[in-house]
């Protein structure tokens, strides 16, 4: 009780701790707000380091790695029967939930129920519902989900054993049900607070429903380490649940505390009042972190991110046009359909520069939108770098060379700031409108709600977008990239019949070799089409206090919701 109030006060200290914090509790300082603690609607990386914490799922990675996993709920990492089609999982036994209710595989089987009934588009249960229903739709999108349909793909035996049923095998399944949006959820628990009771005669009620804000974001009950003690908008605190299943963390407490202002965060960080803190830019932590008592820097972490120029073929805002026409005042709506083009701007992107100058020397380019780590990234296929000659030697073929002849002026967008972006246009910029005179390419800032929007319905000439992926697997990126039913077709418009069925392909097949080659042919034509300029990746790094003992190389694992320790907190300790 005495530690308690202690934490109670120093979360009340207008918002920022004001004593150096304590051996069994761990200050964390962030400035975005938590949207969620329901792992139904668990889809951004702050909700997720609470709900990879409170709840669990039936596995996940195994230290550092994007391969192996480590069983959580369930008693062992299960292998696929009926050709890839089935997987029979044995859950874990006397585990609790916060709630005091046992863990059953009724809870198991309702979880992924809820998910596949409500999946909204505020969810990532898109990806659940394409392995097990073949649809990413949920049944008011897709008529061919049905409640039979539903509890065929997930149901108990007479085990006690959890069943998934595919229709048709899914490689990247496993990693699928790592993620923390796939975490089992208490159902007595849920039920009582007023949730889905699981049957066909409601389930239509609850078909596509957002559940931010819902009843078990109030009030949670996972079977984690840690349970919630108490929320408002500006903290959060958990404690250790004391009939957890596994080891006992070090940690008894976790206080998280919004402080918007960066140069607040770095004030407490470098006192000892916060342990982890969001640091924003490498730039800025070298130059006033980096070296400081009391602090440890890990740099050469993996970089999970892939970013690209998106270069829009159907660009369905005419504001962005100017006059429409290649006659140097505006550009065609299908300015990017000619490969030439796209070529060219392609040889305009000073890709060593921009990792010399913005990345600090820590960045690398990469053959292909999937994160060099993954399986099934191929080192061999070539990729672009800056040469004007070759630039200037497509844009004389495009159009019939009436694009070198009249010019054009070309309107691009930005993320409001997003320095990183922003210097990314201008570079381009510079470069292309170097080439002829009669080039000019119009930046500007736009804010990042409306760019999301207007990008998805193809009014982006061209922007700058990135991907974390939900699961370690290719098939998170490759088609979300390339295939044009992925789900940044709408932002390029770019369409290639052989792409489209080396992915589908690949989605299918389970020998790893097999599937390299599939994405080897994908990025060598990607190359050889450049629906995408690759921007180069960031060396991740991470800073913490350093007395905070269990963060390393060795552990740290990008596929955590918390990217500043890689690690689940239970594993965390102080000196």
């Amino acid at each position: 009780m005495k530690k308690l109030g202690f934490i109670t006060t120093l979360l009340l200290i207008g918002g920022v701790a004001s004593a150096a914090t304590p051996k069994d509790t761990l200050v964390i300082q962030e400035s975005a707000d938590i949207p969620t603690l329901d792992p139904g609607v668990t889809y951004d990386t702050a909700s997720g380091q609470f709900t990879e914490n409170i709840y669990e799922t039936l596995w996940t990675y195994k230290g550092s790695s994007l391969r192996a996993f480590d069983p959580l709920l369930a008693s062992a990492i299960p292998t696929y029967t009926n050709s890839g089609k089935t997987l029979v999982v044995s859950l874990r036994k006397g585990v609790k939930f916060h709630s005091g209710n046992a863990f059953t595989c009724a809870d198991a089987e309702y979880s992924f129920r809820r998910n596949l009934v409500t999946n909204s588009a505020e969810s990532g249960n898109w990806f659940l519902s394409e392995s097990l229903l073949g649809t990413s739709s949920n049944a008011k999108d897709d008529p061919s989900v049905t409640f039979a349909k539903i509890t065929a793909a997930v149901k108990c035996n007479a085990q006690g054993q959890l069943v998934f049923t595919l229709p048709q095998a899914d490689p990247a399944f496993l990693a699928k049900l790592a993620f923390t949006g796939q975490s089992i959820v208490d159902m007595k628990w849920a039920v009582q607070q007023g949730e889905w009771n699981g049957t066909e005669a409601t389930w239509k009620d609850w078909v596509g429903k957002d559940l931010t804000g819902g009843a078990l974001d109030k009030k949670p009950s996972g079977t984690g380490a840690y349970q919630l003690v108490n929320r408002d908008a500006n903290s959060i605190l958990l404690k250790a649940f004391p009939s957890y299943w596994g080891a006992k963390p070090s940690i008894k407490n976790i206080i998280w505390q919004k402080v918007p202002e960066q140069a607040t965060r770095y004030q407490a960080f470098l006192r000892g009042d916060a342990d982890l803190i969001e640091t924003g830019a490498r730039a800025n932590v070298q130059e006033q972190l980096v070296g400081k008592p009391g602090v440890a820097f890990i740099d050469n972490l993996p970089n999970t991110v892939a970013t690209a120029f998106f270069m829009n073929e159907n660009i369905k805002d005419s504001a962005l046009l100017g006059s429409g026409k290649l006659d140097g005042k505006g550009v065609p709506a299908n300015f990017f359909s000619d490969v030439n083009v796209r070529r060219a701007f392609s040889y305009s992107f000073d890709y060593a520069g921009y990792i010399k100058d913005v990345q600090q020397g820590k960045g690398k380019q990469r053959t292909m939108l999937l994160p060099d780590t993954f399986p099934g990234y191929v080192k061999s296929v070539k990729t672009y770098s800056y040469n004007p000659a070759q630039a200037t030697a497509y844009f004389k073929r495009a159009f019939g060379g009436n694009v070198w002849k009249n010019g054009f002026s070309l309107n691009v967008n930005y993320r409001a700031g997003a320095v990183a972006a922003q210097t990314a246009m201008e570079i381009l910029k510079k470069n292309v409108e170097a080439l002829n005179p009669k080039f000019k390419i119009n930046i500007n800032a736009k804010q990042w709600s409306q760019m999301l929007t207007d990008s998805k319905n193809g009014k982006e000439a061209m922007v700058i977008l990135g991907w974390a992926p939900d699961y370690a697997d290719p098939d998170n990126f490759m088609y979300t990239f390339y295939s044009s039913n992925g789900y940044y077709y709408p932002r390029s418009n770019w369409k290639d019949a052989s792409v489209d069925k080396w992915l589908d392909q690949a989605r299918t097949t389970v020998d790893p070799i097999a599937r390299t080659k599939l994405y080897a042919q994908v990025a060598q034509r990607a190359y050889d089409q450049a629906p995408y300029m690759l921007v180069p990746a960031g060396i991740a790094f991470t800073i913490l206090r350093d007395n905070i003992k269990g963060v390393s190389a060795a552990t740290y694992n990008p596929m955590r919701s918390d990217a500043t320790t890689g690690v689940l907190w239970k594993t965390l300790s102080k000196n």
